[in-house]
């Protein structure tokens, strides 16, 4: 009895070896299968992420295209509807300037005989951009001293800009652009009276 049992233990003991065996073969391509799949998934997690930057990239470029294709084409018709200005003294788009060491940039910029419309364009505009805008605008006869004797305006462009933006650029004498049917309006003449 005693080699039948030791013969059935060792059986026994054998069975279990070749379950452990094929268990550890199983996890270990299990583990082999979840590592290609991490790969797998990183590998589409990278395409991912330069698909998204390449988006941004492109957002970004149209963004700029914002100011060339959509807001500047209007400015001179602004200037003509709310300046009586039909013909620009000087219309740039990307206008920098420098003087006495410093350098600005303007998305657009119009120059009329009375005044100075300088335009920044902006995905989403912000009571930030209102003040920002303000500055620039105190700052345009030490820019441009030859226009020292025109008024400087300044002209706030967003495709959808918000009516609480709108309020506040309107009490400060600001003008804003948005999409209107087919092209950009001025959203608040009634900004020309404020004068901030």
């Amino acid at each position: 009895m005693g080699q039948a049992a030791l013969k059935q233990e060792v059986d026994t003991l054998r069975e279990y070896m070749k379950e452990l065996s094929y268990q550890a073969m199983r996890t270990e391509m299990s583990l082999a299968r979840l590592s290609e799949e991490m790969l797998a998934f990183k590998d589409e997690n990278r395409r991912e992420r330069q698909r998204m930057n390449k988006q941004w990239g492109d957002l970004a470029n149209r963004l700029g295209t914002l100011v060339e294709d959509i807001v500047a084409p209007n400015l001179p018709r602004v200037a003509a509807e709310l300046f009586s200005c039909p013909v620009a003294d000087l219309f740039g788009v990307r206008v920098v300037r420098r003087f006495g060491g410093e350098t600005r940039e303007y998305d657009a910029l119009l120059v009329c005989p009375e005044v100075v419309l300088v335009n920044e364009t902006k995905s989403r505009l912000t009571d930030a951009h209102v003040e920002g805008i303000l500055e620039r605008l105190a700052e345009i006869p030490r820019v441009f001293p030859e226009y020292a004797d025109r008024r400087a305006v300044g002209i706030l462009a967003s495709l959808y800009p918000d009516t609480s933006v709108v309020r506040r650029a309107t009490r400060r004498g600001v003008l804003v652009m948005g999409m209107g049917d087919e092209t950009m309006h001025v959203l608040n003449p009634e900004a020309l009276e404020s004068g901030g």
